[in-house]
């Protein structure tokens, strides 16, 4: 099963506007992303309603409302979740109540999630944006390099 793309995808989507100078549009970014404008476009209005980038009507593109050194991960994560605010690990639900295991795995595993996800919540916390472009940027000017 795969974990939901959108974090990848919000970065991916601010990791080119904070790298390309100018304004950008949804079809640019899905062309680096290679998806559909419209799933930029519903990102975008994602990010722009945690208040991560702006947007003016009738002007394609959008920018960073802060500098991407002060736009971490984890504002990142907790914007392209959105307010469904997923969970890092789901718990599957309804085990047999008559299974000694059953009967007690979700209250384990709610801790042992809960704390996971606390872990990797402070994790992205201490990586920037800018972090991010950066890597980027150098792992570009190493494949230039090679290719020379």
């Amino acid at each position: 099963m795969a974990y939901n793309s959108r974090f990848a995808v919000a970065i991916h989507t601010l990791s080119l506007l904070d790298s390309t100078e100018g304004r950008i549009t949804s079809e640019m970014i899905a062309g680096s992303v290679n998806t559909n404008p419209v799933v930029i476009r519903r990102m975008i209005s994602q990010l722009t309603k945690s208040g991560l980038l702006r947007t003016q009507p009738g002007v394609a593109g959008a920018q960073l409302t802060r500098p991407a050194g002060e736009i971490t991960l984890l504002d990142i994560y907790r914007a392209a979740q959105n307010e469904a605010r997923d969970e890092l690990f789901a718990i599957h639900d309804n085990p047999n109540p008559n299974c000694e295991v059953g009967r007690n795995i979700q209250q384990e595993l709610e801790q042992v999630f809960a704390r996971a996800q606390r872990a990797m919540e402070q994790e992205l916390e201490q990586i920037t944006l800018r972090q991010i472009t950066t890597d980027i940027q150098q792992m570009e000017e190493v494949r230039q390099a090679i290719r020379s």
